[in-house]
C-alpha cells in the first residue's frame, strides 16, 4: 500500500470550550452514570490526531455499543490529558507513550489497558521552491534529501518533533545541530511559516504535511516509509488506552467494554484497506475537513494492532525511544504494573 498522495493535530479546542467539557463531564472522583437500559456514559479524552480513529470506528461500527457504552469525547491537549484523567473529568485517555510515561514519572496512579496504534505518522515537507532548487520529489531517496536539508532553515513545533527530524537526518550523516531551527507555537503555524517563506521545511504529524503537498503548498519528501527508525518496528511508538487505577478497579466490566471494543476497531483498521468506507467514514469524523486523499495516507502512516495486548519487550522498546531516541522524560520508567492486558479478551 503507497502512503503518498499528490496531496496530528487539529486546533485545540478553545480554554473555553475546554473548560465547559471538563465542567460537564463526570465527577471528580471518576464516576459514570448509568441509563436505564444499562448503558454506561463514559467520557475519553481525544487530541483531535490520526491515533484517536480506532476510538471513533468503535463508536461507529457499534462496538461499545454492544458492550452497553456511550462515548462522549473531550479535546485535550499534551498538558491538560493527565489533569483531566486525575480529575475524573474523563474517564479514559487516549494518551501517547510520552504523555503516560510522563504520568508514570510524577507517581501517578495510572495505567495502559490496550495498545491501538503503532508507529510515528510523521512527515518533512519543503517548500516548492527548496525542492525545485535541490531536485527533490516525494520518491527522492532519503539520503539524497537528508543532504539536501543539511543547509537549510527548518521549523517544528515540538521538541518530540524536532527530536524525530534529528533521528532521521543523523541516520545519514547530517548534524542537526547545524541547521537553522525556528520554533513554532503550533502545527498549524509551521504550514504559514512555510508558505510565508520563513522556513524551507518543517516537521509535524500528519495529516498536515500531506495536505500542504494537496495543496501544492510543498512536497513530502520523508515518511515512515523512508525513515524506518520512525516506524512501529524499530520505535515501539504509538498510543495507549489509559485510566486510573482506582477506576480499572472500580468498574471492571466498563474497562473490559471499552478495551475490548477498541481492539475490535484495531483489528478491523489492521485487516482493512485504509480506503475502506468505514475507515474513511471513521477517518472524517476524526480530522473533519480532511480531503480523503490525505485521510487515506495519514492512515496507512499507522500500524494498527490485530490485537491490543501489551508486552514487556514492546514496553521496552518504547521507553528506550523516549528516553534516548528523543530525549523525552528521562527518569521515565515502566513495570508490568503500569500496563495491564487484564481487561481484553
Amino acid at each position: 500500500m503507497r502512503r503518498r498522495t499528490t496531496a496530528r493535530y487539529l486546533a485545540p479546542a478553545t480554554a473555553a470550550i475546554l473548560g465547559a467539557a471538563l465542567l460537564t463531564a463526570c465527577g471528580d472522583d471518576g464516576s459514570t452514570s448509568v441509563g436505564a437500559d444499562g448503558t454506561t456514559t463514559v467520557s475519553v479524552g481525544v487530541s483531535g490526531n490520526v491515533f484517536d480513529l480506532s476510538i471513533r470506528l468503535a463508536d461507529a461500527n457499534g462496538y461499545f455499543a454492544k458492550h452497553k457504552i456511550k462515548v462522549k469525547y473531550v479535546t485535550l491537549t499534551a498538558s491538560t490529558g493527565t489533569s483531566a484523567l486525575e480529575s475524573g473529568s474523563v474517564q479514559f485517555l487516549n494518551s501517547s507513550p510520552t504523555g503516560f510515561l510522563a504520568a508514570l514519572s510524577k507517581k501517578l496512579p495510572e495505567i495502559s489497558v490496550a495498545t491501538n496504534g503503532g508507529g510515528n505518522p510523521l512527515g518533512v515537507v519543503v517548500s516548492d521552491e527548496f525542492a525545485k532548487k535541490h531536485t527533490l520529489t516525494a520518491d527522492t531517496p532519503a539520503d539524497q534529501v537528508a543532504k539536501a536539508l543539511a543547509d537549510s532553515t527548518a521549523g517544528a513545533s515540538s521538541a518530540n518533533t524536532k527530536a524525530e527530524a534529528g533521528i532521521f537526518l543523523k541516520a545519514h550523516g547530517v548534524d542537526p545541530a547545524k541547521l537553522k531551527w525556528v520554533s513554532l507555537p503550533s502545527p498549524a503555524a509551521d504550514k504559514a511559516a512555510l508558505t510565508k517563506g520563513e522556513v524551507d521545511w518543517f516537521i509535524t504529524s500528519e495529516p498536515i504535511p500531506l495536505q500542504v503537498q494537496h495543496q501544492g503548498d510543498g512536497v513530502v519528501v520523508a515518511d515512515p516509509d523512508k525513515v524506518p527508525e520512525w516506524a512501529y518496528e524499530q520505535a515501539g511508538y504509538g498510543q495507549v488506552v489509559v485510566t486510573k487505577k482506582s477506576y480499572a478497579t472500580s468498574n471492571e466490566t466498563v474497562v473490559r467494554g471499552f478495551a475490548t471494543a477498541v481492539q475490535e476497531a484495531t483489528a478491523y483498521l489492521s485487516s482493512h484497506q485504509s480506503s475502506d468506507e468505514k475507515v474513511l467514514a471513521a477517518a472524517r469524523a476524526t480530522l473533519p475537513g480532511t480531503p480523503d486523499d490525505v485521510l487515506s495516507a495519514s492512515v496507512s502512516q499507522v500500524k494498527w494492532p490485530a490485537s491490543a495486548r501489551q508486552d514487556d519487550d514492546d514496553w521496552k522498546k518504547t521507553l528506550a525511544f523516549v528516553k534516548d531516541g528523543i530525549g523525552a522524560v528521562p527518569d521515565a520508567s515502566v513495570s508490568s504494573d503500569n500496563w495491564t492486558n487484564t481487561y481484553l479478551p
